[in-house]
């Protein structure tokens, strides 16, 4: 066979593939002017139907697997190429304020291409009405410049005692949609002031004196100020000396000292294999991918289980939006309610790990590409991390009656990426395990978003936390698009969603105890049906199962969402950011599988006019899902009360949940895993005589 192509299918596009899209979408401009006034705001891949994957997965890549494939008469017809890969451009016209969506066929792609000469084709070009697209960096900076060269903002900072401009942070956020003065005829941002107190400090914090009282509308189209009013005097918050994370002499004490060494050593390298984007770990085999708006993005979940050979569990593993809003009802708090992944980008502000890495032992990294505001690409480099860690027990048990004790460790393979919005910092990880479960972790942490108080004030909607200086309450969403396929090749649509509650038996005949509950299961069958919240006191949770695949017991396979610590929004049902995140309202959404549908808040939900557009629209269908291609939309969120030990960093804060195999396998997978070795020739230190088994070895 002629192999048509390098890349995957689902693999990112490469910074040539991207250049090319490019090349081509402008040299389709109309005119000079129309070419001059392009911003690419996002350059994606257009992932292929399923039955392509499958095509690619059976034939020519791993994992080579010709049953991915259904069967006909006279044997498969096997191509010899693959259909050209597509890229997806989000391009925004400055000199219109017109959005448009094109399409590119990229026939042929070689790294010389990034010159300027392409081979590219126009699928579709298509121009939404009423929406603004995600803002830019490029846009961000030019609007701090714009508001700190405006006249009347720098008399306003001079009335608080700024003079020098270079101490001034202005942080542009989305406008969002209030009222019909925020439609998205005008591409519109509603910056926050920020004022450091040392401008040649790179470790100073800047978010330590937020400037209130000011109100400005900057055009983000025309890089004008629209709106500008110095409505309260509020003192800038004096210099807090807790306020930086510098040394510890610069904040009045020491840092640790009696910290040791701990090195995680790997001598016989890591036990997973990468093969481009294809990855094999302890059993489990998926593809890594990644784009702009949800970062790091997990393809073909599968797990090798024996003589059943390949059994998918999830086509597509992602964090399509997230919410964070605010609970101050006060200017400029009650406005503070961005959509991360909708109006920034969470892949887009993926950190460059060569930069730090909280991630040890030996880790493969990949790089990332995008394009920036003018169409070049731009890559960052080690943007997401693979690694093992050692977590702990595995299993364990002793037998009192031989004093036999077995244990073994339990070993996780982390695929991860960590991006900077604005104050906080996000760290997206994906865990496999060798039990088969697959958790989902998202740690939060950064600096806090605050408000100034005059003196002698005090505010019941946050927490004071320095002289002049408090932090709002607030909660952070995310939402998990999971694309499940439980036990189905590409294409088949085999399965079904059951609620699971504990229930408590009545008293009676039944419980003449008055002990018993049970587990009682209800099947969803439609969308409607499948609207639902957490409920810790049932112990609730759900399971995807397959309606044709058995295990030994003969009860269907099936992998359950286990539901971490969770919470719902604790705003009014008339909150105006409710228009536009409707998806909030419950903790479990199902679906059927539809191409179109992947953001939960819609597209573009910068400045959006429409109410419940996205998830809360599609499920008014009503669609069956008794037997259906499943996917799961997972709301979860914190409810964040600052405290002082937040402050001037605030320590990580986990959130997540867990999918895990129920019914799936025969028995526990990690039976199988090997023992540490017992033979101790160091019994002081206890460092083993020989390294474990593909494992690690921590020595402290």
């Amino acid at each position: 066979m002629v192999r048509a192509q390098t890349s995957h299918p689902l693999d990112p596009l490469t910074a040539a593939e991207i250049s090319v899209a490019v090349a081509t979408v402008r040299a389709a401009g109309a005119t000079p002017e129309v070419r001059d006034s392009m911003r690419f705001i996002e350059v994606d891949l257009v992932e292929p139907e399923k039955q392509v994957v499958a095509l690619a997965d059976a034939y020519f890549f791993p994992p080579f697997q010709p049953s991915l494939l259904p069967r006909t008469k006279g044997g498969p017809v096997i191509p010899t190429k693959l259909p050209p890969r597509k890229a997806r451009l989000v391009v925004y016209n400055k000199r219109s304020n017109e959005t448009s969506i094109w399409i590119v066929e990229l026939r042929e792609v070689h790294a010389a291409t990034r010159g300027g000469h392409h081979r590219g084709k126009v699928v579709s070009s298509t121009v939404v009405p009423d929406v603004q697209p995600p803002m830019d960096a490029v846009e961000y900076a030019e609007c701090e410049a714009v508001v700190k060269d405006f006249p009347p903002f720098r008399e306003a900072m001079k009335k608080r005692g700024i003079e020098d401009m270079d101490l001034v942070m202005v942080d542009p956020w989305c406008a969002g949609y209030h009222s019909e003065v925020d439609a998205p005829s005008r591409r519109l941002a509603k910056p926050l002031i920020f004022c450091r107190t040392e401008s040649d400090c790179p470790m100073e914090n800047g978010y330590a004196r937020p400037v209130d009282g000011i109100h400005v509308l900057v055009d983000m189209q025309n890089m004008v100020v629209l709106e500008f009013e110095d409505r309260k005097l509020v003192p800038l918050p004096p210099a807090d000396p807790l306020r930086n994370y510098t040394s510890g002499e610069t904040r009045g004490g020491v840092d640790r000292s009696d910290v040791k060494p701990l090195q995680i050593i790997q001598p016989e390298g890591p036990s997973f294999r990468v093969n481009g984007h294809f990855i094999e770990w302890q059993k489990w085999n998926f593809r890594i991918g990644f784009t702009p708006r949800e970062g790091l993005v997990i393809h073909s979940v599968a797990y090798i289980d024996g003589s059943r050979g390949r059994r998918p569990v999830a086509h597509r593993l992602s964090f399509v939006e997230m919410v964070v809003p605010y609970g101050d009802p006060n200017d400029p708090h009650y406005r503070k309610n961005a959509f991360d992944a909708g109006e920034d980008g969470l892949g887009k502000n993926a950190h460059s790990l060569k930069k730090g890495c909280d991630c040890l032992g030996y880790i493969k990294y990949f790089d990332a590409h995008f394009t920036n505001f003018y169409g070049g690409v731009e890559t960052i480099e080690n943007c997401v991390c693979l690694h093992e860690e050692d977590h702990g027990i595995l299993w364990k048990h002793q037998d009192w009656r031989t004093g036999l004790a077995e244990v073994r460790r339990s070993r996780r393979l982390t695929v991860s990426f960590i991006c900077t919005v604005a104050n906080y910092e996000y760290g997206f990880f994906w865990h496999f395990y060798q039990d088969g479960k697959i958790e989902a972790e998202i740690k939060l942490t950064g600096i806090l978003s605050l408000g100034s108080l005059q003196p002698g004030e005090t505010r019941k909607y946050g927490t004071t936390i320095a002289p002049g200086l408090y932090a709002p309450v607030h909660q952070h969403f995310f939402v998990a698009r999971m694309d499940m396929a439980v036990d189905c090749k590409p294409g088949e649509a085999f399965n079904q969603v059951v609620e699971v509650n504990v229930k408590v038996e009545k008293p009676g005949d039944n419980n003449v105890h008055n002990n018993a509950f049970y587990a009682e299961e209800k099947l969803l069958k439609s969308e409607l049906e499948a609207m639902r919240d957490c409920d810790p006191l049932s112990a609730r949770h759900w399971i995807v199962r397959n309606t044709r695949t058995v295990n030994r017991t003969g009860h269907l396979t099936g992998y359950k969402l286990v539901p971490g610590s969770n919470c719902l929004p604790l705003a009014g049902s008339e909150a105006k950011f409710l228009r536009r995140a409707a998806f909030l309202k419950h903790n479990l959404w199902v679906t059927p599988y539809a191409r179109d549908e992947m953001h939960p808040g819609g597209e573009f939900p910068n400045q959006n006019p429409r109410v419940g557009e996205g998830l809360a629209t599609w499920v008014k269908q009503n669609r069956s899902l008794e037997e259906a291609d499943i996917v799961l939309w997972y709301v979860f969120g914190v409810t964040h009360i600052p405290r002082l030990e937040d402050w001037p960093v605030m320590p990580v804060e986990r959130i997540g949940f867990m999918l895990m195999p129920h019914g799936f396998f025969n028995c526990s997978p990690a039976v199988d895993v090997p023992p540490n070795p017992s033979d101790l020739d160091d019994k002081e230190n206890g460092l083993p005589a020989k390294p474990i088994q593909n494992g690690l070895i921590a020595k402290l």
